[in-house]
C-alpha cells in the first residue's frame, strides 16, 4: 500500500501552537453518520449512550528531553523507552558523531555511557543512578517533549501542565495521548451523571509517535514499541460491556492500540495483560474490541493516520479531514478532535 495515499496538505496557520482554554471548549467534529457536525468537546456527554464504556490512558508524561555534553559538546537527549531501572533508549541532538561507550554528563552528577546504537537511530542509554532517583533527576532537569510541529522559542511552564492529561497517574510517557486532554472535571462528571462507565489502561506513549514513515510501501514499516497495562479491574469493565453489548469507546489511538494488541494476543478476548506492543495497524486490519474513537487530527503520512483511515475507511477519513480544513479546525497534539464510528457500523450499535 502506497504511502501517497496517506498524504494531504494542510496550512501552517492550522497547526496548532498553544492549546485551547477552558480545554473542553475546544472543537470536536462528529463523524459518527454520514455527515458532519460541529460541537464543542463540552458536547460529548450527548453522542454517548448512557451504558457506553469509556476507555482513558493515564500514562503521565515526563519532562524526558535532557541537555547535557558529550565532551565539549552540547548534545539534547530525549528519551523515549525505559527499558529497566537506569537504562533508557533516546535520540540524540546531534547524535551522528555519537559512539558506544561515549559518556554524557548533565547536571548534579547525572551521567550516562552510551551502550548501543541502533539502525532506527537511537542509542541505550545507562545511567548512574537507578528508577527512583533518575525519575526525579528527569523531572527536575528536563523539559517537557513537545512535538517538532509547535515551532514556539519559548516553552512555557504551562506547557508542563498543558501537555499532560486529567487522567495522567503513571509516569512514563514522553508524549502526551492528545485525545485526552480535551477532558475537564465538568466533562466527566457530565459523563458519569449520564451513566457512562470509565475503564483506564496504560499505554506509555514515545517518541517514536513521532517518526515518519520512510518506506514507499507502508507495510514495510517497522512500528516502534510502547509498554501498555490492563488491569484486572479495566478488564472486568470492559468484558461485561462485550457480553451486554455495550459500545466501547476509545479515548484515542493508544488505547486503542492496547485493546486491539491484548484480543489479537487472545483470540479475540480481553484479559488483564501487561507487555510491549508494536500493533501496526492499516487498512485491512479487523477490529475486535472498539466501536468509536475519539481522536486529534493527525499529520500526513503518519502511522496514526493510517490506523484511523483502517478503522473508520481512508476515503470517509480524507472527506471528513478535507471539512475540517475548510472549517478551520486547529490541527495536531494541541488541536482539536473528531470523533468515529467504525466503518460500516451505524451509530447505533
Amino acid at each position: 500500500m502506497d504511502i501517497s495515499l496517506f498524504d494531504y496538505e494542510i496550512d501552517s496557520s492550522l497547526i496548532a501552537q498553544k492549546p485551547c482554554f477552558p480545554r473542553d471548549e475546544s472543537r470536536l467534529l462528529s463523524c459518527l453518520n454520514n455527515d458532519f457536525q460541529d460541537l464543542k468537546f463540552k458536547d460529548l456527554p450527548m453522542l454517548l449512550n448512557s451504558d457506553d464504556v469509556l476507555v482513558i490512558n493515564n500514562t503521565e508524561v515526563i519532562p524526558s528531553r535532557l541537555f547535557g555534553k558529550r565532551d565539549q559538546v552540547n548534545i539534547e537527549v530525549t528519551l523515549h523507552l525505559n527499558i529497566d531501572k537506569n537504562r533508557w533508549r533516546a535520540f540524540l541532538k546531534p547524535g551522528r558523531k555519537c559512539q558506544v561507550n561515549d559518556e554524557l554528563i548533565f547536571q548534579n552528577n547525572l551521567k550516562a555511557n552510551i551502550i548501543e546504537k541502533f539502525e532506527a537511530g537511537d542509542v541505550l542509554l545507562d545511567f548512574n543512578c537507578h528508577k527512583e532517583n533518575l525519575l526525579v533527576e528527569i523531572k527536575n532537569q528536563g523539559e517537557m517533549p513537545l512535538p517538532p510541529y509547535i515551532k514556539r522559542h519559548e516553552k512555557s511552564i504551562e506547557d508542563i501542565k498543558d501537555y499532560q492529561t486529567i487522567f495522567a497517574a503513571h509516569q512514563g510517557a514522553v508524549a502526551a495521548p492528545t485525545a485526552g486532554l480535551h477532558f475537564t472535571d465538568n466533562v466527566i462528571k457530565n459523563l458519569e451523571n449520564k451513566g457512562v462507565q470509565f475503564a483506564p489502561i496504560t499505554l506509555h506513549v514515545g517518541a517514536g509517535t513521532f517518526l515518519p514513515v520512510k518506506s514507499d510501501n507502508i507495510l514495510e514499516h517497522k512500528m516502534h514499541e510502547e509498554w501498555c497495562s490492563l488491569s484486572q479491574k479495566s478488564s472486568d469493565i470492559l468484558n461485561n460491556a462485550i457480553q451486554n453489548n455495550k459500545r466501547i469507546i476509545s479515548v484515542g489511538t493508544t488505547c486503542l492500540r492496547v485493546l486491539e494488541t491484548i484480543a489479537k494476543k487472545n483470540k479475540g478476548k480481553i484479559i488483564p495483560w501487561s507487555g510491549f506492543t508494536d500493533l501496526f495497524i492499516t487498512p485491512g486490519f479487523k477490529f475486535n474490541i472498539v466501536d468509536i474513537l475519539i481522536t486529534n487530527f493527525h499529520l500526513p503520512k503518519s502511522t496514526l493516520l493510517m490506523l484511523i483511515s483502517a478503522f473508520h475507511g481512508r476515503k470517509r477519513v480524507f472527506k471528513s479531514y478535507e471539512y475540517a480544513i475548510r472549517q478551520k479546525y486547529r490541527f495536531f497534539s494541541y488541536g482539536d478532535s473528531c470523533i468515529f464510528s467504525k466503518e460500516n457500523q451505524k451509530y447505533d450499535k
